[in-house]
């Protein structure tokens, strides 16, 4: 499915701060939306993608955007983490 839509990264904001896990925060095209707050991570297993968040009124964080398959999801990471590597 992601494959029909056109994903593209619009800002990459990196952080170098060493000691932060935080390495910069993304915004997205999809078609002619775009998505704000997506982050690369540094995680115990590498560099991930984390999705945006808002927090609800019970303090609990909670994604408000993310892909509907397992697919979707690593298709969409492998786009960011690729512009995120270029960008080194």
């Amino acid at each position: 499915m992601i494959k029909d839509l056109e994903v593209e990264v619009i800002r990459l904001r990196r952080f170098d701060d060493a000691e932060s896990k935080l390495k910069a925060f993304v915004d997205i095209a999809v078609g002619e939306f775009v998505v704000r707050g997506l982050r690369v991570v540094q995680g115990q297993k590498g560099l991930y993608l984390a999705m945006p968040q808002d927090q609800g009124k019970d303090g609990r964080w909670y994604n408000s955007f993310y892909p509907k398959t397992a697919d979707a999801r690593q298709a969409l990471s492998d786009i960011v983490l690729s512009v995120y590597k270029q960008e080194v």
